[in-house]
């Protein structure tokens, strides 16, 4: 490994992704003390990734995108990476990478066009593998001489999310010190399958409301899905479509913990230390043991059984029958 090397790291996917995608910028920096670690990544994702202490910059995907290819290479070479990893696979970025002549390009070999791009190749199956994925993702980091398998803990421990933005006086105000802050986040914009809004409503129901203050997120979109349930349950607080990111992420902090389907909320919240409590369904390649969330305080539910019968709908029952109490029990514990 050369001293100092400048490592471009793409994830240009969904916000659990990235986030964990995030501790490789810590491992990194624990074992190359002189890297400097730039995220390709979507702009949505940008407030999370922004997060960590380790990552030292940020290259937008979409704004590269809005550039002709001479200005696209002309970009990746401003940045003098000496590496770039594809933790997430794209045709057009491996392309990019090996035109603007960024030396060490690592990339799976089960990716067709990685034999054209990428001079460096791990041989890395995902779909059926028993790690985690956060797991899966430090296998990349072989050709730097990273060869170390990393726990669960290990993986909690990189995140480096220091760079928490301030909660705005107006939100802030929401927050209940003297009972525990739970946001339930119901929907998943169609990324998993989900608990179902009347197990959420029996939760509501059940929870005890001189102990615990409710918030009900996400975005406004998913907000009119879910009207029907704050309807019912006056006494939780609405937060859908009322928050940037940036807050929601200050919000989650100043909470106690959050519930919901594998979905981006959940993995941010664990990552900041928050209880966090994923919900589901016991089907292969969605289950928990490669997408559960990561954090000191996170936590998952799942049934014991065979799900292949829901393989073909989003509507799983699966991940329906989970008890309320037994989340109500994590929420206690």
């Amino acid at each position: 490994m050369q001293n100092n090397p400048v490592i471009i790291i793409s994830r240009t996917d969904s916000i659990g992704d990235v986030v964990l995608t995030l501790p490789l910028a810590g491992i990194i920096k624990q074992f190359i003390p002189g890297s400097k670690i730039i995220f390709l990544g979507r702009n949505y994702t940008r407030d999370v990734i922004g997060l960590s202490q380790h990552v030292d910059d940020f290259i937008s995907y979409d704004d590269v995108l809005k550039l002709n290819i001479y200005e696209q290479v002309d970009t990746f070479k401003q940045v003098n990476a000496t590496h770039i990893i594809h933790v997430f696979p794209v045709k057009d970025i491996a392309y990019l990478a090996k035109k603007a002549g960024i030396k060490n390009r690592i990339g799976t070999t089960n990716r067709l066009w990685h034999w054209f791009t990428c001079n460096i190749k791990v041989s890395l199956s995902r779909k059926n593998s028993d790690l985690h994925e956060a797991q899966l993702n430090t296998k990349l980091l072989a050709p730097l001489g990273i060869n170390k398998h990393f726990s669960i803990e290990e993986l909690a421990a990189n995140y480096g999310f220091t760079k928490v933005p301030t909660l705005e006086k107006t939100h802030a105000d929401l927050i209940d010190k003297n009972k525990t802050n739970i946001i339930l986040h119901p929907k998943s914009k169609g990324s998993a399958r989900e608990w179902g809004l009347d197990n959420f409503s029996s939760l509501i129901q059940q929870l005890d409301k001189t102990k615990t203050r409710i918030f009900i997120s996400g975005t406004a979109q998913e907000g009119e899905l879910v009207k029907d349930l704050i309807t019912k349950h006056p006494d939780v607080i609405n937060l859908t479509g009322k928050l940037s990111l940036q807050q929601f992420i200050a919000f989650i902090n100043q909470c106690d913990g959050l519930i919901a389907a594998s979905t981006g909320p959940l993995h941010i919240a664990a990552a900041l230390g928050k209880k966090a409590i994923g919900l589901f369904a016991p089907m292969r390649p969605i289950h928990p043991g490669r997408w559960k969330p990561i954090g000191k305080q996170a936590h998952y539910l799942v049934l014991n059984k065979d799900c292949s019968d829901c393989r073909k709908t989003m509507d799983c029952h699966c991940i329906r029958e989970i008890k309320t109490q037994d989340v109500i029990k994590l929420i206690e514990k």
